[in-house]
């Protein structure tokens, strides 16, 4: 562990670390997420200073990846199989800040062969940050 991740304290209870999530997932996390029964798929991350903007702010672009994956991860959870984004909507609430636990909840709303429909929040305390919606191409295996 590096000194920065060093600065991350305990996640919240039942969240464990993610593994395997790619490099690009990797770089930006680490990711946390609660393995639960049911549709909602769970996930969190607390925000470093490399997270932030010039305010000290969470950066737009960090908590659409964070929704992006958090979705992704609802599909694969509900179609067993990957999906990759085609469409996705972001609604900006709220503002996270340096040293929080963000947390987000997403869930497939419809399933299709193809495509799934994808519903999400990140949110902060009581505070909703975003709320986004995606559509996903179903990924097929390759013969």
């Amino acid at each position: 562990m590096d000194e920065v991740e060093d600065q991350i304290p305990d996640p919240p209870e039942g969240f464990v670390r993610s593994e395997g999530r790619g490099a690009y997932s990797g770089h930006n996390g680490p990711y946390f997420h609660r393995a639960i029964q049911g549709e909602t798929t769970e996930q969190a991350f607390f925000a470093l200073p490399r997270h932030a903007n010039g305010l000290g702010l969470v950066h737009g672009g960090m908590l659409t990846s964070f929704l992006d994956g958090l979705m992704g991860a609802a599909v694969f959870r509900a179609a067993r199989r990957p999906g990759v984004t085609i469409h996705l909507s972001v609604d900006f609430l709220h503002m996270g800040r340096v040293g929080e636990w963000v947390m987000g909840e997403s869930h497939v709303t419809r399933l299709t062969r193809e495509v799934a429909f994808v519903e999400g929040r990140a949110y902060v305390g009581r505070r909703d940050v975003v709320r986004g919606s995606g559509v996903f191409k179903l990924m097929h295996r390759r013969d």
